[in-house]
């Protein structure tokens, strides 16, 4: 049919090319009979597709056919691929029968989530007080949010996780909404959101309110205890807020051992602050429980940036 259709385009183009085909010239006659022709091939052609409509489908699918061909041929060397790397991969584990096999991220996300559900039941809590963020601007607001991610992130990262508690939190307020905008996933996280005052919440002999303005040095980490920290960020850290809320509440109060174990270092600006992030505290706490070095936890949340350095660093 398709050698059919091209000897019709070639004998309509040959009475145009003659000249049959222009009116004004007598070519009226030619004009029409190359329609005939052109009226004619559709017929055929519809006949034939009657008579014949798997033939037609075959030669109307030609295109179809060939990206099919194309699309099975790239699915054949994927599994191609993945046969090998499965074969590698086996290959390897023989090789060295020591070595801890991968999981799937099915399995390593329902292996966090029995982590930090035994962290609920027999862990230590860390609270993070957020009673104290209505006179925060937006900029801190965000701030704050982006370290409440980190704090989360690094916490089920942790062979050891905590029991966190965002309190003080109400789901009406710029921060709740800060959170969603800024934190994917941000409603199904494994952490308890309360309104309820950290301080009402637990019995005030278990809480521990961690503040860089006590006297006392955190020694120890204690599962029975309650840890807080205060959801402020560095713009809007007035003195003693903190302090001064746990002695309101007669709840203990300690500080990272960062004058034990750090030495002010000397700079340019003469700049040296023991007030660390929500997350960067939380890295300490992290760090040293799973360690119990708190030489190697502070190295990990006291930024450099803090004007601090460990003792041995001067040696």
């Amino acid at each position: 049919m398709d050698c059919t259709l091209e000897e019709s385009a070639q004998s309509a183009e040959s009475l145009v090319l003659q000249g049959q085909g222009f009116p004004g010239d007598g070519g009226e006659d030619g004009l029409s009979e190359i329609f005939q022709l052109l009226q004619m091939d559709v017929v055929y052609e519809h006949r034939e597709e009657e008579a014949c409509p798997a033939n037609s489908a075959t030669w109307r699918s030609k295109n179809v056919q060939r990206k099919q061909r194309h699309w099975e041929r790239i699915v054949s060397s994927k599994k191609s691929k993945r046969k090998q790397e499965k074969e590698r991969s086996k290959a390897k584990h023989t090789e060295h029968p020591g070595s801890c096999p991968q999981h799937s991220k099915r399995f390593l996300k329902a292996l966090t989530k029995e982590k930090l559900l035994e962290a609920k039941h027999s862990g230590p809590r860390l609270c993070v007080d957020l009673s104290m963020t209505h006179h925060m601007s937006k900029k801190e607001l965000s701030r704050l949010a982006g370290q409440i991610r980190r704090l989360y992130g690094s916490n089920k990262k942790a062979s050891r996780p905590f029991w966190i508690c965002l309190t003080g939190f109400s789901t009406d307020s710029p921060l709740y909404e800060e959170c969603l905008r800024m934190n994917d996933g941000f409603s199904a996280y494994l952490l308890d959101v309360t309104e309820e005052d950290c301080f009402s919440l637990f019995p005030l002999e278990t809480l521990v309110y961690l503040t860089p303005d006590s006297q006392q040095a955190l020694e120890d980490i204690d599962p029975n205890t309650v840890y807080i920290i205060g959801g402020l960020v560095d713009e809007s850290i007035q003195k003693k807020v903190t302090f001064q809320k746990a002695r309101e509440y007669s709840v203990k109060t300690a500080r990272l051992p960062i004058q034990e174990y750090m030495v002010k270092r000397q700079n340019e600006k003469n700049y040296h602050s023991e007030i660390l992030a929500i997350n960067q505290v939380f890295d300490v706490l992290s760090t040293y429980f799973e360690t119990h070095n708190w030489p190697e936890a502070l190295k990990k949340g006291v930024s450099p940036g803090k004007g601090y350095i460990l003792r041995n660093s001067m040696e």
